[in-house]
């Protein structure tokens, strides 16, 4: 079917010719997807009167996810960037200490370390699979290190084991960024419930989506105590005796447990994610199998490489569908031109992976001395460019392809239409030249 397919096919959409897909008679699925129990939830929230503050939205979501994850605390937080500040405040982690980071990940993971004022160290990652390298974090541990952040990228888990021995060898913290690994699991064990403390993201591009929000997740009491407190301007928790006595948004009256801000999320966040979790484990299993088959139709397409899969990775989830492209094999076409090739034939966004942190435009501490210039050598400490990340850079611009988790919300066919469209694009790199 698929040879009888590309024999028909002779120019490319980008220059002109037809697309394989028309986007606007067979459109990819939605995102983010609701229905009406979202909106019945979301009148229900309006109607209470209760919109923030520890309503019963919101607890409920906390119980449902650390139920969900495997942990014993979950504690909501505004966005994903907060719950990772917010865990490193959690943990004493402040000026003086150092944090390991991987140099590919979003600006956020690197930014909530300065933010503490504490130095952002960055590794590189593993070719294969994106994530850091264990071998590159345990060359980086110096006498101030203090915690490492790995980061479960697209479609790819961190090596836990080789992080957590690591981590117990050198007796450093682990906070486990989890923003795209919602319901994923290593060796039987969810994303964010390996780690002191894990890290969740529900911003609107993430397969759990409120628009914003985050979430924290522990099994240490005194850890979660502080997280709660942390995101709640610094009020003591509640006892559960005190909460069925008062009812929600009510505290002790025995002052502040610590200094801090408003981090909260709102009810009517909770509400969309209370149903959001409740489709997310379907939604998961189909992009996991839709993914499955397309990694085994890219292992026999010539000139890409689907991302490793690691067997202790005993469940995946996607947050994009990434995979890697070989330029030699496309006659030298470079990556910028397949991606926005490939984006013409299906009428989706393909982008290239996050910027390293050496380079990335958003990640520009320098920019705010007033802010971290706390000293020379703190100021020289958290330059981005001091660090040499070959195998980061090579990803981003030679390699990484990236297109939204949504495409594998779709059908068998529409994963081999994928495939088609690198088949086109090979036979006919010379257009692109």
């Amino acid at each position: 079917m698929l040879n009888n397919k590309l024999n028909k096919m002779k120019k490319l959409a980008v220059n002109g010719g037809v697309p394989l897909r028309d986007v606007k008679k067979d459109p990819w699925p939605a995102w983010p997807v609701w229905n009406e129990n979202d909106e019945k939830a979301l009148l229900e929230v309006l109607h209470s009167g209760v919109w923030s503050y520890n309503g019963p939205k919101e607890k409920e979501f906390d119980r449902m996810f650390a139920a969900f994850t495997g942990v014993k605390y979950a504690v909501s937080t505004a966005n994903g960037t907060v719950s990772l500040q917010l865990a490193l405040e959690a943990l004493g982690i402040g000026y003086g200490d150092e944090v390991i980071v991987p140099g590919l990940t979003w600006q956020a993971t690197a930014a909530s370390v300065i933010d503490v004022n504490a130095v952002p160290v960055l590794v590189d990652v593993k070719e294969d699979t994106w994530c850091i390298d264990p071998a590159e974090v345990e060359k980086a541990v110096t006498t101030r290190t203090k915690a490492i952040i790995p980061v479960h990228l697209y479609g790819s888990f961190a090596d836990m084991d080789a992080i957590g021995a690591i981590a117990k060898k050198y007796n450093l913290h682990v906070i486990e960024d989890s923003a795209h690994k919602h319901g994923g699991e290593w060796n039987g064990k969810k994303a964010g419930s390996m780690g002191d403390i894990g890290s969740f993201s529900f911003q609107l591009s993430k397969h759990l989506t409120a628009g914003e929000g985050g979430m924290m997740t522990t099994n240490n009491k005194e850890l979660a105590d502080k997280l709660d407190a942390l995101r709640n301007c610094g009020r003591r928790p509640e006892t559960e005796e005190e909460e069925v006595d008062k009812g929600a948004g009510h505290y002790s009256d025995e002052g502040n447990f610590i200094q801090s801000g408003n981090y909260r999320i709102t009810e009517f966040q909770a509400a969309l994610l209370i149903e959001g979790l409740k489709r997310m484990p379907e939604q998961n299993r189909r992009r996991d199998d839709n993914a499955r088959y397309l990694n085994s139709l890219l292992e026999e397409t010539p000139g890409v490489l689907p991302m490793h899969r690691d067997p202790r990775e005993t469940k995946e989830a996607y947050f994009n569908f990434s995979f890697r492209y070989d330029r030699e094999e496309f006659k030298g076409l470079p990556v910028d031109k397949f991606r926005e090739a490939l984006a013409a034939e299906l009428g989706i966004d393909v982008e290239a992976s996050y910027e390293p942190l050496n380079q990335c435009s958003l990640y520009v501490p320098l920019t705010k001395p007033a802010r971290y210039r706390i000293n020379e050598e703190h100021w020289k400490a958290i330059d981005p460019s001091r660090f040499n990340l070959p195998v980061c850079d090579k990803i981003f611009h030679e390699e990484s392809v990236c297109t939204h988790h949504k495409i594998l919300l779709g059908s068998k066919e529409d994963m081999e239409q994928l495939v088609i469209a690198i088949r086109k694009i090979y036979d006919h790199a010379d257009e692109l030249m």
